[in-house]
C-alpha cells in the first residue's frame, strides 16, 4: 500500500492522483487523506500526511477470519437477470394472460403487453444511466431516486416502493394459494371453504418464505435457481404440448391445436363482464412487468451493480417480453373462447343448424352453454387453459407454484433491503429500529419480519385482482420517479451527471414518467389519487423537518441552475419603484452574538428581501463559517453569511458595501448595532464608526441604526468593535461553536420573537437636514413621502404574524395652527399609499427648550471630547483640531447648539409618547461633514436614550421606495 504512495515530481510529498483519496464521497467510508495546503509549502514538514487507515471499500470484499466466509456477490445473470425473469414471470403469466387474451383479442393483448415493456424499458434505460452514475449501494430504487433528487423525494417513493413489494409479495402468494386450492379441490379437499383455504394457504406459505429469507441471501439465491429451473422446464412443456393433437376430451374443454379460425377469431376483443375494458385488463395485467427492478433492490448484494443492472435487467425484459407474445399467440391460436367440456356435445352430422360459436365448424356444438353463459372450459372460462393445452398437467402446476413462489420470494427480500436503507437515512422517526443488519450479508431481519406481517394482511383480502390494482398504481409512481430522476439529473446540466450507460434519452426519460402517471389514472383513478396524497404527505413531512443530509442531489443543481439564470435575467432588468425592498446588509459579527439584530431584520427581510450577516474580523482565528450558518438555519433565519477579514470596521464595512451581493440581488441598506458604549470607546474606535456612516450614504446605502435597552451583544463584553473580536477571541470562538450546535429550545429568545399583541408601532417621520425643522404639510410632501423607508419598514412588520395586531401611529412636527389639516392630508397620503395605519399625530410643541436636567446631562455626554479654546503648551487649537478632528471645539459647540437642543426635546416627546410601545422608529440625522464625530454620536445617544423598547434610527437614500401609480 505504501508503494502505491509514490510522490510527484513537483514534490516529496505531493502525490499523484490515487482512488483511495476519492472513497469520502462513498457512504460510511474514510478517505485516505492528502497532504494539505498548509504542508506543501513545507516539503520538510510531514504534518500534512496522515495515517493510512484501511478502508471499507478494501475489507468490505476481503476475507475476515473472525467473521468467517466473506458475503455473498452475485454476478449480472443470476443476481440480476435470472432474479427479474423470476419476478416478470408471476401468477399473471400462468392464471390471467389467457384470460386477458380472450377479453381484449390478440392484437390488443399485445398492445397491452409492448406498452407495459415500453414503460418499463425506458425505466430501466433510466435505472441503468442512474446505476452507472457512479457507485450504486444497498437500497436499489429508492437508493437512486433519493440521491438523485434528495430525500424530499427519495424518502416518500422509499416508503411507497418498500410497501408496493410487500403487496406484490401477497399478491403472487395469494396467486399461489390460488392454485393450491384448486388442486384440493379437484381431489375432493376443502379446509374450511374457497375464500378461506386460499387465506390459510397463503398465510403458510409466506410464513416458509420467510424462514427462507431469514436463513441467508445464499440460501435464497439457490432457491430461486431451482424455481428457475421449473419454470423453464415448465415453458417447453406447454410448447410442445400445443404441437400435440388434441384428444376429444381436449376438444370438449376447446382445445383444437392451431387452427386459423381460431386465431383470426381470437384476434378481435370481447368485452365480458362489467367494467372490464382495455385498461382495466391493461391494469391486471402490467403488475406482471414490475419485477424489473428486483435486481436494483439488491444492489448491494451485487459483484458490480454499475455494469450488472444494465445488462441483467434489459436481458430480462427483452425475454419476458418474448415469452408473453408467444403465450398469448399461441393459446389463442389453440383454444377457443367457450367450450362446455361435455364430450357428448360432438356433432354427430355435418348439419350445423341453430349451432352458434366458432366451435361449429370444428365439428362440437356448445350452443346451450354460450346461450346460458354456463360454460366452464374455454379461453374465457378456464383459468388452466395453459396446464390443459400442455403435454402434461401437473408441470404447468409446478411452473404456477415455481412462477408465484419465487416472485412472492423476491419481493419478499426486495421490500426489506429497500425498507432498511431508508430506515438508515434517518429520514423518518420511529423507523430506525429496522435499520439494523445481521450476519455477513447484513440482512434486515427486523425488516423481514415486518413485511411479513403486512403481506399477512393483504393476504387475508385473498382478492387477486384487487390487489393487483393497486400495486400497479404504486409501482407506476415509482416508475414515474426515476423517469423523471434520470430527466431532471440530465436537463440540469450538473457536471456530476456522468453516467457511464449512454444509450438513454432524457426525453424518453420524461415520456417514461409523464405515461406512467397517465397510466395510473386510467387504471383506477381513486387509487392513484391515494397515492399522490400519501406521496404529498410524506414529502411534507420531509421538507418541514429538512432532513440533515447532503446527497449532491440533481434538485441542488436544478435550484443553482435557476438561480443562476434568474440572477443574470434580473441584472437586465431595470429597478422600478413598485418593487423595491429594503435589502440588507447587517453588521452583525458572529450572528449568534448578536441574535436581537439578526431577529430584527429577519422580521422584515423574510420572505421577502435579501439579509446578509457581514461579519468583519480583524483577529484571525478558527474558521466557524459553518457552525454560523447551522445556527441561522435553526433559528429560521433566511440570511446569507460573509465574514470579511480587514484591518478595521470601516475598512472591512466600506468593502462590503462595494462587495456584498450579486447582480441586482445586492443589499441597498446597511443594519448597524447601536455603540452603546461610546463613552467609554477610545475616539479613534468612535471615528471609525460614524466614517462608517458616512461612507454608507457615500455608497447610496438607505441606514438603520438598532438600540437595545440592554445592549445587543450577548457576551460580556459588548462592544460595537467586537467585531473584531479583539478581547472576545477565544472565548467567542468556544461560545461560537457551542451557540451554533445548540437546539432550537437552547437559543436565546429576543423581543422580535415574541409576539407583540396590541401594541403600537410608533415612527417619528422628521425631516432633517442636521438638525430639526418644522414641516408644512404642503404637495412637496409628496414627493418625500414616497422616498420613505421610515414608513415602508414599520408596514413590512405589520406583515408578520408576530406583528400583525399592532398599530401604527405617524408622528410629524407641525404648529398647532394647522395642526387639523395637517393630520387630515397626511391621512389621506397613507390612504393613497394603501398603508393601514391607524393614526397621525402632530408635534406642536417640538420647539419649546428642553428640560434644564436632560440638557445638562447632554452637556456632561461630551465633556470628554471637549477642545477647550486655548493654547495647550504652545499648541494651537487649530493644531489639536487636526491631530484629534473628533474633538469638539467650543466654536462648534456653540454652532451646533441649537440642533442639539432640539435632539433633547425630541428625546423627551419621544420617552412621553412611547415609552412601551412595541418599536420605536426615527428619522436618522444625516452627519455633516463639519459636525465632529463625537458631538454626532452624542446626537444618536440622545435621539432614543431612556427608552424601554426597542428603537431605529432610520434613514433613506433619498431614491423613491413607494408609489400610489400603478406603472
Amino acid at each position: 500500500r505504501m508503494e502505491l504512495r509514490r510522490p510527484s515530481f513537483y514534490s516529496t510529498i505531493d502525490l499523484v492522483p490515487q482512488l483511495e483519496h476519492y472513497v469520502s464521497t462513498l457512504p460510511r467510508q474514510q478517505a485516505r487523506s492528502r497532504p494539505s495546503l498548509e504542508a506543501l509549502p513545507n516539503p520538510t514538514s510531514d504534518s500534512g500526511v496522515s495515517s493510512l487507515p484501511a478502508t471499507d471499500s478494501e475489507n468490505e470484499e476481503s476475507q475476515d477470519p473472525v467473521r468467517g466466509k466473506a458475503p455473498v456477490r452475485f454476478g449480472w445473470v443470476t443476481g440480476v437477470m435470472v432474479r427479474c425473469m423470476l419476478n416478470i414471470w408471476g401468477v399473471i403469466l400462468f392464471l390471467r394472460l389467457s384470460w386477458i387474451t380472450s377479453q381484449a383479442g390478440i392484437l390488443l393483448t399485445w398492445v397491452i403487453i409492448l406498452m407495459s415493456v415500453t414503460v418499463t424499458s425506458v425505466t430501466a434505460l433510466s435505472i441503468s444511466a442512474i446505476a452507472t452514475n457512479g457507485r450504486v449501494t444497498s437500497g436499489g430504487a429508492y437508493f437512486m431516486i433519493s440521491r438523485s433528487l434528495g430525500p424530499e423525494i427519495g424518502g416518500p417513493i422509499g416508503m411507497v416502493f418498500s410497501f408496493a413489494n410487500a403487496l406484490a409479495c401477497a399478491l403472487n402468494t395469494v396467486g399461489f394459494a390460488e392454485v393450491v386450492r384448486d388442486l384440493l379441490q379437484e381431489f375432493g379437499i376443502v379446509m374450511v371453504d374457497s375464500i378461506n383455504d386460499v387465506r390459510i394457504v397463503g398465510v403458510i406459505t409466506v410464513t416458509v418464505l420467510l424462514l427462507i429469507s431469514l436463513a441467508g441471501m445464499e440460501w435464497e439465491s439457490k432457491t430461486q435457481i431451482l424455481f428457475f429451473i421449473v419454470i423453464i422446464v415448465s415453458f417447453s412443456n406447454y410448447l410442445v404440448g400445443t404441437f400435440l393433437p388434441p384428444s376429444p376430451e381436449k376438444k370438449a374443454q376447446g382445445i383444437f391445436g392451431y387452427r386459423s379460425e381460431i386465431f383470426l377469431e381470437n384476434l378481435k376483443p370481447n368485452w365480458r363482464g362489467a367494467g372490464n375494458d382495455f385498461f382495466q385488463m391493461f391494469a391486471i395485467f402490467f403488475p406482471s412487468a414490475i419485477g424489473i427492478l428486483s435486481g436494483a433492490n439488491i444492489s448491494g448484494d451485487l459483484k458490480d451493480p454499475a455494469s450488472a443492472i444494465p445488462k441483467g435487467t434489459l436481458m430480462a425484459i427483452f425475454t419476458t417480453a418474448v415469452s408473453y407474445l408467444v403465450i398469448s399467440a399461441t393459446v389463442a391460436s389453440c383454444v377457443v373462447r367457450d367450450a362446455s367440456g361435455n364430450v357428448s356435445d360432438i356433432l354427430t352430422g355435418n348439419s350445423t343448424d341453430g349451432c352458434v360459436g366458432l366451435a361449429c365448424s370444428l365439428g362440437w356444438n356448445f350452443t346451450e352453454c354460450i346461450q346460458s353463459q354456463s360454460c366452464e372450459y374455454g379461453l374465457a372460462n378456464n383459468l388452466k387453459v395453459l396446464g390443459q393445452v400442455s403435454g402434461f398437467y401437473y408441470l404447468i402446476t409446478a411452473g404456477v407454484f415455481a412462477a408465484s413462489l419465487s416472485s412472492a420470494l423476491g419481493f419478499l427480500v426486495s421490500a426489506p433491503k429497500v425498507f432498511q436503507c431508508l430506515c438508515r437515512d434517518k429520514i423518518y422517526p420511529y423507523i430506525g429500529f429496522f435499520a439494523k443488519g445481521y450476519g455477513k450479508n447484513d440482512e434486515p431481519l427486523r425488516a423481514y419480519v415486518l413485511c411479513y406481517v403486512i403481506a399477512v394482511a393483504f393476504i387475508l383480502i385473498a382478492k387477486l385482482n384487487t390487489i393487483a390494482a393497486l400495486i400497479s398504481n404504486f409501482f407506476l409512481c415509482s416508475y414515474s420517479l426515476i423517469n423523471f430522476s434520470c430527466f431532471h439529473a440530465s436537463i440540469t446540466n450538473s457536471p456530476g451527471w456522468r453516467p457511464s450507460f449512454h444509450y438513454y434519452s432524457k426525453w424518453m426519460a420524461l415520456f417514461g414518467a409523464v405515461i406512467s402517471v397517465v397510466l395510473m389514472f386510467l387504471f383506477t383513478w381513486w387509487a392513484a389519487l391515494i397515492t399522490f396524497c400519501i406521496i404529498f404527505f410524506l414529502f411534507g413531512y420531509v421538507n418541514y423537518n429538512k432532513p440533515k443530509v447532503n446527497w449532491g442531489s440533481s434538485v441542488q443543481a436544478g435550484t443553482y441552475n435557476m438561480a443562476l439564470s434568474y440572477s443574470v435575467s434580473l441584472s437586465g432588468v431595470e429597478d422600478h419603484v413598485k418593487n423595491f425592498r429594503p435589502q440588507c446588509l447587517v453588521l452583525t459579527g458572529p450572528p449568534n452574538q448578536r441574535p436581537a439584530l439578526v431577529d430584527f431584520v429577519g422580521c422584515f427581510t423574510k420572505h421577502i428581501s435579501l439579509m446578509i450577516c457581514g461579519d468583519i474580523v480583524t483577529v484571525s482565528h478558527s474558521d466557524a463559517t459553518g457552525g454560523l450558518v447551522k445556527w441561522m438555519n435553526k433559528r429560521k433565519v433566511r440570511s446569507f453569511y460573509t465574514p470579511f477579514t480587514a484591518d478595521s470596521l470601516r475598512v472591512g464595512a466600506r468593502n462590503l458595501l462595494q462587495a456584498s451581493g450579486l447582480g441586482k440581488l445586492k443589499p441597498n441598506t446597511l443594519v448597524l448595532g447601536f455603540k452603546a458604549n461610546w463613552k467609554e470607546s477610545s475616539a479613534e474606535s468612535i471615528e471609525d464608526y460614524i466614517n462608517t456612516i458616512y461612507d454608507t450614504f457615500d455608497s447610496n446605502y438607505c441606514l438603520c441604526i438598532l438600540r437595545m435597552m440592554d445592549g445587543l451583544d450577548i457576551s460580556d463584553q459588548f462592544d460595537f468593535e467586537g467585531l473584531n473580536l479583539d478581547q472576545l477571541e477565544c472565548s467567542l470562538c468556544a461560545l461560537t461553536d457551542d451557540v451554533s450546535d445548540k437546539s432550537n429550545s437552547d437559543q436565546i429568545k429576543t423581543v422580535f420573537q415574541n409576539d407583540q399583541g396590541k401594541k403600537t408601532i410608533d415612527v417619528y417621520w422628521i425631516a432633517d437636514d442636521g438638525g430639526m425643522r418644522i414641516i408644512e404639510i404642503t404637495p412637496p410632501l409628496m414627493e418625500d413621502f414616497k422616498k420613505s423607508l421610515t414608513l415602508l419598514v414599520p408596514y413590512l412588520l405589520t406583515r408578520r404574524k408576530h406583528w400583525r395586531s399592532c398599530k401604527v401611529r405617524v408622528f410629524i412636527v407641525g404648529d398647532e395652527q394647522n395642526m387639523e389639516e395637517g393630520r387630515d392630508e397626511m391621512m389621506a397620503l397613507l390612504k393613497r399609499f394603501r398603508l393601514d395605519f391607524n393614526d397621525v399625530i402632530v408635534m406642536t410643541d417640538s420647539e419649546k427648550r428642553p428640560q434644564a436636567k436632560n440638557l445638562s446631562r447632554f452637556v456632561d455626554s461630551v465633556a470628554p471630547f471637549r477642545l477647550l479654546d486655548e493654547l495647550q503648551e504652545g499648541l494651537s487649537v487649530q493644531g489639536l483640531r487636526q491631530s484629534a478632528p473628533w474633538k469638539i471645539t467650543d466654536k462648534e459647540f456653540e454652532a451646533f447648539k441649537l440642533k442639539s437642543e432640539r435632539k433633547v426635546r425630541l428625546n423627551e416627546i419621544i420617552r412621553r409618547n412611547s415609552q412601551h410601545t412595541a418599536l420605536v422608529l426615527v428619522s436618522l440625522p444625516v452627519p455633516h461633514s463639519d459636525c465632529p464625530s463625537a458631538l454626532y454620536m452624542a446626537w444618536l445617544d440622545a435621539l432614543t436614550c431612556g427608552l424601554h423598547c426597542p428603537a431605529v434610527l432610520i434613514r433613506g437614500n433619498q431614491q423613491n421606495v413607494l408609489t400610489f401609480y400603478c406603472q
